[in-house]
Parts: structure tokens; C-alpha cells; sequence
């Protein structure tokens, strides 16, 4: 398969204390991504889970290596209360992992 066309699989997870300030963020987080589907083709959801040992809400998307993820988060930003989000997991046998937070603090 050409590198180009690779598809990865990434996290975007939703941190406890965002989602229990603002619970229906994640209601429009789903509602963004199935409108990015439509968009981009090559973005899919493969599934969402509250993970029980962090109470982070998780979806598992599959994206082109082509795609930015910073870009999408990005976008998504306009459609939520402020945040901050930080990447981690960028290592070659671990998944990536976009955790959006609130605010640093000024």
C-alpha cells in the first residue's frame, strides 16, 4: 500500500473535568465528526467509549496519513467552549492521542 494512503488509527478523547463543566460537548463532538465523514471521505469513526479508568469520552478514528488532525481539532474548536488540546503517543507502535482540555490558565 503507498504510504500516502496508509490510514492510521488516532484517539480524540475529551478529558473528565471538560465534559462534566460542558456534558454536551459530546453530542457535538458526535455531531462533528459524522458531518467530517461526510466531508472527508477517508475519516471514520470506528468507535466511542467512556473510558472507565480516566472518565475521558474516547473515539477511535481512522484517518489518512494525509489528513492533519490539527486541522480538524482546529475546526472543531469553533464549534465548543474554549480549550486547549495537546497530542501524545506519537511513537511508532503507539496509537496517537489528541486530548482536548480546558484552557491553560492566563
Amino acid at each position: 500500500m503507498n504510504s500516502e494512503h496508509e490510514i492510521h488509527v488516532v484517539e480524540l478523547r475529551l478529558s473528565y473535568r471538560y465534559v462534566k463543566e460542558h456534558p454536551w460537548v459530546v453530542t457535538a463532538v458526535n455531531g462533528f465528526l459524522s458531518a467530517y465523514f461526510m466531508e472527508q471521505p477517508s475519516f471514520r469513526v470506528q468507535r466511542h467509549f467512556d473510558e472507565l479508568e480516566s472518565g475521558m469520552h474516547v473515539w477511535l478514528c481512522e484517518v489518512s496519513s494525509m489528513m492533519k488532525m490539527s486541522s480538524l481539532i482546529r475546526r472543531l474548536q469553533a464549534d465548543i467552549p474554549p480549550c486547549r488540546y495537546s497530542q501524545t503517543g506519537a511513537e511508532l507502535f503507539t496509537r496517537a492521542q489528541y486530548v482536548i482540555d480546558f484552557p491553560e490558565k492566563s
